[in-house]
């Protein structure tokens, strides 16, 4: 690049320095907006398909990325849907998929079990917009966490966020350990979380996002409790890869796991009404025969941090949790070395220019 300035300086003598000049600055700027892409060719990825569960009318950050062109040259092959993100997690431990997402209490105790895993990118959470609640009928006269011993609680599936929340509710009201083991928790598909309360089968369902708003304008129903109002706004989950993937796959780990973080923050600075519109053309497009209704509903990700960015106190709490419940041993699992933000486009250090 020098010896192009040199060949702008020897022309100045010539006639036709000033025709040579400009046309040399219009080829400095052309490679300056190309980036230099003949020095700076990324590194090739060692993979190219993302093998990924998705979840019935919903999109996933990951589909999400590979809309926006985030995940480019990498492709997602679905191989299913999934109703939970311990089966989720569980599914990439065996390797039948590679990237899947779950709570960070089910992450923990698959790493706790030796799994080999590794949070790379927070991807769902709570806020004002978007959190679990607890709800019963209208008329039930389930009133306080006492009145829900002896009584069933619908949750999407045992050992993940929904149950942990419950637990914590019962205990920070004063129920004993024994009295809240009488309060009985049945695990039921989200989408039929609704259906199951207002047929009387359960006492109580935990929903959320547009499947709760969707309920709520049914009406009929009313809130026990939210998880907002024991923790605040939180993320509570993340997305995991096995350490043998990024080992062997440095590369495809890190597009992949930078996508969906831009992806996230895509859908946190965006208007609701737009993400609303790319979810629905998205679930249109992919033809899975599915019911795309609850999308209206959608108002925001529930991530905390910009791009999913994980930070030791989101996942500490879980921690002194388990201990507290006696399911780990005091300083068993430490938080540092259950996430890397080392793959997240908006990671700490990365230069401002890249982000």
């Amino acid at each position: 690049m020098t010896s192009l300035f040199r060949s702008i300086r020897s022309t100045r003598e010539a006639p036709e320095a000033g025709i040579v000049r400009r046309a040399l600055h219009v080829l400095w700027a052309t490679l300056v907006t190309l980036g230099f892409s003949w020095q700076a060719q990324a590194e090739p990825l060692e993979k190219t398909e993302i093998r990924y569960q998705g979840w019935a009318s919903q999109v996933t950050f990951t589909e999400l990325a590979e809309d926006l062109g985030y995940l480019a040259p990498l492709k997602l092959k679905w191989v299913g849907n999934t109703i939970s993100g311990p089966q989720d997690i569980q599914t990439v431990v065996t390797g039948d998929i590679d990237v899947g997402g779950a709570f960070y209490g089910a992450i923990l105790k698959l790493i706790a079990a030796k799994a080999p895993i590794k949070a790379v990118v927070g991807y769902y959470g709570s806020d004002a917009n978007t959190y679990y609640g607890y709800y019963v009928k209208e008329d039930s006269p389930i009133k306080t966490a006492r009145d829900l011993i002896g009584k069933k609680v619908a949750v999407n599936t045992l050992g993940a966020h929904l149950e942990f929340v419950l637990r914590e509710y019962l205990a920070r009201n004063g129920l004993s350990a024994a009295e809240a083991k009488q309060v009985t928790l049945v695990a039921i598909p989200p989408v039929s979380g609704e259906q199951t309360l207002r047929q009387g089968q359960v006492e109580v369902s935990a929903l959320s996002g547009v499947l709760r708003d969707k309920a709520l304008d049914r009406g009929g129903i009313r809130s026990l409790f939210n998880d907002t109002d024991l923790f605040g706004q939180f993320t509570g989950g993340a997305y995991v890869l096995r350490e043998k993937f990024i080992k062997e796959n440095p590369n495809t780990a890190r597009k992949l796991t930078e996508a969906i973080s831009r992806a996230i923050h895509w859908a946190q600075t965006t208007p609701p009404e737009e993400v609303r519109a790319k979810f629905d053309r998205i679930i249109a497009e992919r033809k899975r025969n599915e019911d795309a209704s609850s999308i209206k509903y959608w108002k925001s990700t529930g991530v905390a941090a910009k791009g999913g960015v994980i930070s030791d106190g989101e996942i500490q709490v879980w921690i002194d949790w388990l201990e507290k419940d006696g399911q780990f041993k005091p300083g068993q699992i430490k938080a540092r070395d259950v996430y890397t933000n080392e793959f997240n486009f908006y990671r700490p250090g990365k230069t401002a220019e890249a982000r």
